[in-house]
């Protein structure tokens, strides 16, 4: 991508896009040297850019919201300085900022700093490899100095998807092409821009607080630096050390040769009782898994496949196991009776009770990861709320590192083993409660919804405890006063007290952290109508036309580098927009000149304004969620009505 002398974006195959620079610049204020100096010890958000005639990096003190810029010709002993005394958070930093700061620090020569901000992105190799190369040293800074958010956030995302998803005031890409050498004007340009990722940055760590707390307790009870970690690098940096007391020897992460067969060792307490399961169970058996040449273990064409069992087909995978229903509508009664049966802490009471340990730990592995269990009992009985939610970390952490190639708990097969244990596991529970007449409505990896007649509770309340003793698992009971689903990851489950549950696109928040960090916002209103309507009668109009919170209203998605673009305008790579009347363009991929899904009428809002627009188009967003309600069952598609 490069810059034409018309100053348009040119990106290949004769695109020419004019680049987004929001104007006006949004009011900044800067830090005094006698503010600098006292404010040590604080907190700033830090960024950096490079190009080939420029390089300039900036802070955000995050108590006072001023800023400080530093150019090409800052004195380094003052970055030295900052950087030691003060508490610095960035994002994907530890890769990239941190070391180019620290180059900086030895060189300032732009042309010097951009090639290593080149290797830095482009290259496979470690920042420690690219300063041996250009002859730098990257500092060790005092314990807990630095926070880097790319890994305490619950996913991979980007640092304008997670912004975003937080409903920041504007999203903006690199507004030109990191090849270009860069007038004045332009230069404060990119500043700005720089500037608005510290703010996105500082609401990213704002909305961490409760995970850096948590990152903070663990790390001075472990004597460990975990500020900047994952959950999962938390839970194996923890483990790793207390097995590696016991064994006498520190953990090595462990070779497995490609091409490696695993087997399937079948506990004995699976059973079935129809044909079907029988013979599925001989086929998970028989089956040899593989290790790939990148460490991933292969399943057998025949693990993946459909079972029927009842009036429902699930889909069966090492992956994970979903029943197939579609536009499904349940609602309680005086005869029967919704409850969800959820299957508490599955994959860490797999790994007890199937006596499952990394290759490269042992049997030692089983005692500490026990001791976390246990622990972790006794701290949420006695209400120690930060000890329970650090437990849990570490209990369910380890079961992704299982598959990591890179981990020191890499074991693929136990993977495998764990896996199909849990889906073999539920679905026997499903078939039980069919053959006794008790449907199953929905089911996944952990847990059923079941429709049950309340002259079978007792029965069914007996095939589970049956269940729970034979396998050792524990579940735990939700009711539902009504149940609406367009497939087993997406639907409206209302809760005898009026609250209502909603998973998949619907939601706000996901699985993955229970938070928005998890999410795409799309149409949080229709949403919300729904719950209006479901628990509470109130007219989806009602809802929608009452709203005055423009976030509500927004869709957020992801466009493929390079990105998208809207009447010649490239927007970037993550792309924001409400629908508005009398509007008939839509937002295209770059490359491909194909629509993004959904965007037909919209308009971008890539800044987001502070009320809601005049020609806000409700009454889309009215047919869009009666669309919704014909998805997931509350309408029937038969008599299916577009609404004017």
């Amino acid at each position: 991508m490069k810059l034409t002398s018309e100053g348009h974006l040119e990106i290949g195959k004769g695109v020419n896009l004019k680049p987004y620079v929001p104007r006006p610049f949004l009011p900044r204020t800067f830090m005094t040297e006698s503010e600098i100096l006292t404010n040590a010890g604080s907190e700033l958000i830090l960024d950096s850019e490079s190009f080939p005639n420029y390089f300039m990096t900036g802070f955000k003190h995050v108590a006072s919201s001023k800023y400080i810029r530093l150019d090409n010709d800052f004195n380094p002993r003052f970055l030295s300085w900052l950087l030691f005394s003060y508490k610095t958070i960035g994002f994907n930093s530890i890769n990239y900022d941190l070391p180019i700061l620290w180059a900086s620090f030895t060189n300032r020569d732009v042309s010097y700093l951009k090639n290593i901000s080149n290797q830095l992105i482009q290259s496979d190799k470690r920042s420690e490899e690219i300063a041996k190369e250009y002859n730098f040293k990257i500092f060790k800074l005092p314990e807990r100095q630095h926070i880097d958010l790319f890994n305490v956030c619950p996913l991979k995302g980007s640092l304008k998807l997670y912004a975003a998803r937080l409903h920041c005031k504007r999203i903006q890409d690199l507004p030109y092409p990191d090849t270009k050498y860069l007038t004045d004007e332009e230069k404060e340009i990119v500043c700005e821009y720089n500037y608005n990722d510290l703010d996105n940055t500082e609401l990213l760590f704002k909305f961490c607080k409760e995970r850096l707390q948590l990152r903070e307790a663990i790390s001075l009870e472990y004597n460990e630096d975990l500020m900047s970690k994952s959950d999962a690098q938390m839970a194996e940096i923890v483990i790793s050390k207390e097995v590696g007391k016991l064994n006498g020897r520190w953990i090595k992460r462990p070779e497995i040769e490609p091409g490696t067969v695993f087997k399937y060792n079948c506990p004995q307490f699976l059973n079935f009782v129809t044909p079907v399961m029988q013979n599925f169970l001989e086929v998970c058996k028989r089956a040899r898994f593989v290790v790939g040449d990148t460490g991933k273990l292969i399943a057998p064409d025949e693990i993946k496949t459909n079972l029927k069992i009842g009036d429902n087909t699930y889909s069966f995978g090492i992956g994970g196991l979903h029943s197939n229903e579609k536009e499904i509508a349940y609602k309680s009664s005086n005869t029967h009776k919704l409850i969800d049966r959820d299957v508490r802490s599955y994959y860490p009471a797999a790994i007890i009770n199937l006596g499952l340990y990394p290759i490269a730990m042992g049997p030692n592995f089983l005692k500490v990861y026990t001791g976390f269990r246990d622990r972790r009992v006794e701290a949420k009985k006695a209400k120690r709320f930060t000890e329970d939610k650090g437990l849990k970390i570490f209990l369910n952490g380890v079961s992704g590192k299982f598959s990591d190639y890179w981990s020191k708990m890499f074991s693929p097969n136990l993977t495998m083993q764990m896996n199909l244990t849990c889906q073999l596991s539920i679905l026997m529970l499903v078939e039980m409660l069919e053959c006794d007449g008790i449907k199953v409505i929905s089911a996944n990896t952990d847990g059923i919804v079941i429709y049950c007649a309340r002259e079978d509770e007792e029965k069914l309340n007996y095939c589970i405890k049956y269940w729970e003793e034979r396998t050792k698992f524990d579940t735990e009971d939700t009711e539902y006063s009504a149940y609406y689903g367009r497939d087993v990851n997406a639907y409206f489950a209302v809760k005898p007290d009026g609250s209502v549950k909603v998973k998949g696109p619907y939601s706000e928040v996901g699985s993955q952290s229970g938070t928005q960090l998890d999410n795409n916002p799309i149409m949080l209103i229709c949403s919300d109508a729904i719950k209006c309507l479901l628990s509470k009668g109130i007219p989806i109009e009602t809802t929608i036309l009452d709203c005055r919170d423009l976030t509500r209203f927004v869709i957020v998605r992801q466009a493929k580098a390079p990105g998208a673009s809207y009447r010649g305008q490239y927007l970037g790579k993550v792309v924001r927009w409400i629908y508005t009347k009398n509007t008939y363009d839509h937002i295209e991929y770059v490359l491909s000149g194909n629509k993004v899904a959904d965007s037909d009428g919209c308009t971008p809002v890539m800044d987001l304004p502070d009320e809601i627009p005049e020609n806000l188009d409700f009454d889309k967003y009215i047919q869009k969620t009666i669309d919704i309600l014909y998805d997931i069952g509350y309408y029937s598609k038969s008599k299916q009505i577009e609404f004017f």
